[in-house]
């Protein structure tokens, strides 16, 4: 069986090595920011958005979902971040495989002190340098690629 290959354009190559270097560039200097708070990229999403969920709870499902990580994954990571008091592992009373993470007061804590600088590193290596409208077209872009995703999810 022979495919075509549909090869980029000029214009096309252009755009995805300009997206590699943005997204390179910018994690690389929120990471940076981070590590010198003590936290990973991994450790502050699964803090924040445990902060958003109810009781400050999510199930590692969920969780490794929503970070596009494995199961095996996040659960490593998590040990690792219970051991540190900032999360708390339990039983999922709805899945005997699986975990339920809580979110601890030192987790919390930990959070709201990194929180500032976070956003300012958000703000220093990304926002500061985009206009109203890039931001709508980021927006745009952001929506189209998630419905692609789903479309080709359900198909």
């Amino acid at each position: 069986m022979s495919t075509t290959v549909r090869w980029l354009t000029a214009d096309e190559d252009r755009a995805w090595r300009a997206f590699l270097r943005i997204t390179v560039a910018v994690r690389t200097g929120t990471a940076r920011d981070l590590a010198g708070l003590g936290l990973s990229e991994p450790d502050y999403e699964v803090l924040s958005t445990l902060s958003e969920r109810p009781g400050n709870t999510s199930t590692l499902g969920e969780q490794a979902e929503k970070m596009g990580w494995s199961r095996s994954r996040l659960s490593r990571h998590a040990m690792r971040m219970e051991t540190r008091g900032m999360l708390r592992r339990s039983p999922d009373p709805e899945d005997g495989r699986g975990c339920l993470l809580t979110l601890t007061e030192h987790g919390l804590a930990v959070l709201e002190e990194a929180a500032p600088a976070h956003l300012a590193s958000v703000r220093h290596h990304f926002m500061d340098h985009l206009t109203a409208a890039d931001l709508i077209a980021l927006e745009d872009i952001a929506r189209r690629l998630g419905e692609a995703d789903n479309d080709a999810g359900q198909a």
